[in-house]
């Protein structure tokens, strides 16, 4: 046996081993043929890569290695005695073999990869694979079989309320952040809405990212409900409270390949809501040249897959078309999000219109939803809560709840404006080239870093007149986003007024 030791590097998710080219115990010539091996102690097994390590420093002869996540995934301390095999190959890669094949799966298939991804049983060229093969070709049936069993995997949350209600946007908009408006009016009127969000994986902020300038996000399924109970909302990490787990592995394969098809889109977005137990779901679609979704045709058809799978699984979806031809409100990246956002819950006067217009247009759709309100009223019901300051209390209240933060970071201390070329009229701003310039500064792992937009589209503009201007927090990162915004600034000026 092995004694086991915890190596302190991240594997980004993946399960891994490590084993001494010296171990007196086993050969590891003799696994390194295959892809996985099998850790077992007291009945408790892992599937895991593994590698072979010449240096003694980081695992001994008689040690057993595993990266971070595995250790944590296993569940034992340091110093227990495990033992290796060779990982039997799961039945689910059978299933995915037919897949690239080109046939059509059945759910008990599904089920079996989903169940095989979430416990991390496969690699990630399978799962790769698995996406490509669905990607090329997946049926309708397929599509809500694989977001049933990605619903079924996983934590499940359960609300007493009659009506629990949700939103979700596609995304691809920079500045995007209306839940953190929307959950507050909502959670003002009365309607539960346990939001969950995700981290930024290829954007410059995600709402959980923006949500962490302000409060705690990182809450456990009890601590989640508690908020709810009291608060009537919540902006929590997803991450943290095990929903749909499978979709998490999977994402993080499908982004660096670049696959966001509409069939995965709906399994991933609709198996996440079903899990928290959501009754009423509101889908806003933005649709402009550089957002995901680039015309009102390809809007149409993926309205039609979200409606066909909340009519299968009982959750009541209204998709919304919104324009998605620029970024919204002004700040790119968490600290400047944040801003944004409470500048609108406060009314200040020079909050962005934009985004507080949107705001108000989904939490007024979700408030329909509300048996006791008046058909027709949700808009004015969201406006009243939120001119009021009722938006503002509850927002404060939820953040208290969360865990309120006391050290609010700043924008990042380096700055440059980019300036117009010349003289007139924005016609046109590339919302992928800005969200790729403010990762470039840093967002949004420095959450200070980003872009401060100063022109929008319709805005007239002189020769010379900043644009937006650049925030970091690091040397090496400032030097990458101002040569990106001097190969291209994003912006296309029209002439004239």
């Amino acid at each position: 046996m092995l004694k086991l030791k915890r190596v302190a590097i991240d594997t980004y998710g993946a399960n891994v081993a490590f084993i001494a080219r010296t171990c007196r115990i086993y050969r590891p010539e003799e696994y390194q043929a295959f892809n996985k091996i099998k850790v077992a102690h007291n009945g408790r097994t892992l599937l895991a890569s593994l590698m072979v390590v010449d240096d003694l420093s980081i695992v001994g002869d008689d040690e057993l290695g595993l990266s971070e996540q595995a250790f944590e995934r296993l569940g034992m301390p340091e110093g227990e005695m495990t033992t290796i095999a060779l990982a039997e190959q799961p039945r689910s890669i059978d299933h995915i073999r037919k897949k690239i094949l080109g046939h059509t799966l059945e759910p008990f298939q599904l089920e079996e990869i989903v169940s095989d991804i979430a416990a991390h049983r496969c690699s990630e060229m399978e799962i790769a694979a698995f996406l490509v093969a669905c990607a090329g070709f997946m049926t309708t049936a397929e599509m809500l079989a694989l977001t049933k069993a990605m619903a079924k995997v996983g934590n499940k949350l359960s609300w007493r309320a009659p009506v629990v209600v949700d939103k979700h946007c596609i995304g691809g908009i920079p500045g995007n952040r209306t839940s953190m408006i929307v959950v507050p009016i909502v959670a003002a009127h009365g309607l539960p809405i346990p939001k969950s969000s995700s981290r930024a994986i290829t954007s410059p902020a995600g709402t959980a990212d923006t949500m962490e300038v302000l409060a705690r996000v990182d809450l456990s399924m009890h601590e989640m409900q508690q908020v709810v109970d009291e608060c009537g909302g919540c902006l929590v990490w997803g991450g943290h409270v095990n929903l749909s787990p499978a979709d998490d592995v999977m994402i993080s394969v499908e982004r660096p390949l670049s696959i966001d098809t509409r069939e995965q889109m709906v399994a991933s977005i609709m198996s996440k809501k079903m899990a928290a137990g959501s009754t009423h779901l509101v889908i806003d679609i933005p649709i402009g040249p550089t957002a995901k979704v680039k015309s009102h045709g390809d809007a149409m058809r993926l309205r039609k897959l979200f409606e066909y799978v909340g009519q299968e699984t009982g959750l009541h979806v209204d998709v919304l078309t919104t324009d998605g031809s620029q970024p919204i409100g002004r700040g790119i990246g968490p600290v400047l999000e944040a801003r944004d956002v409470m500048a609108v819950l406060e009314n200040k006067a020079d909050a962005p219109a934009d985004l507080r217009e949107k705001s108000l247009q989904l939490a007024g759709a979700l408030l329909e939803n509300d048996p006791a309100l008046k058909g027709g009223s949700g808009y004015a019901r969201a406006h009243q809560l939120l001119e009021s300051g009722e938006a503002l209390k509850a927002m404060n209240r939820i953040i208290d709840a969360q865990g309120r933060r006391t050290d609010i970071p700043c924008t990042g201390e380096l700055t440059h404006d980019i300036v117009a070329s010349r003289s007139g009229k924005v016609v046109g701003i590339d919302c992928f080239r800005i969200a790729r310039l403010a990762r470039l500064a840093g967002a949004p792992m420095d959450c200070g870093a980003g872009i401060d937009l100063f022109k929008k589209v319709g805005d007239t503009v002189e020769a010379g007149e900043p644009l937006y201007r650049i925030h970091a927090c690091f040397e090496s990162d400032f030097g990458f986003a101002k040569k990106f915004a001097d190969e291209g600034d994003g912006y296309t000026l029209g002439d004239g007024a």
